[in-house]
């Protein structure tokens, strides 16, 4: 039996190592990270634009207040807000009467990393993030 020269295998093993095994395992790691800071964001997000829309003075303003929240947690997370992105529910025909609930829901979409436009913008290529938050108008509020 002779000895085998194996000079060089080693980088072939690693090169093959790195490319079937690294490399995926990289990519997984940094998209679950930009679907949990986005996770984060729309979290505090419609948990800030419940607090902003409860204690404004009128609809208009809290409508105006509750994008404002959204837009800088989004931000806070290098997320863009777009104006579809919080829908506001309330329950009762006036949104700041006492003792009525409003429901603020943040939807984004997280774009996977390395992908191609075509592709990021169409559902394969994004994973939709939610979050939704019920926000109690204070029952001793005045009426507006």
């Amino acid at each position: 039996m002779g000895w085998r020269d194996d000079e060089g295998a080693a980088v072939i093993e690693f090169t093959v190592l790195v490319t079937l095994v690294l490399v995926p395992i990289v990519y997984l790691i940094l998209a679950v990270m930009q679907v949990q800071s986005a996770a984060f964001a729309v979290t505090q997000g419609a948990r800030e634009a419940g607090r902003a829309f409860a204690q404004a003075d009128s609809v208009a303003q809290a409508q105006a207040d509750a994008h404002a929240a959204v837009a800088l947690a989004l931000a806070d997370q290098g997320l863009t807000s777009e104006p579809r992105t919080l829908s506001i529910d309330c329950g009762a025909r006036d949104c700041l009467a006492p003792g009525s609930q409003v429901t603020m829901r943040v939807e984004i979409r997280v774009r996977l990393p390395f992908l191609p436009g075509s592709l990021g913008e169409a559902t394969i290529g994004s994973i939709p993030v939610t979050a939704e938050h019920r926000v109690p108008i204070d029952t001793y509020r005045s009426a507006s």
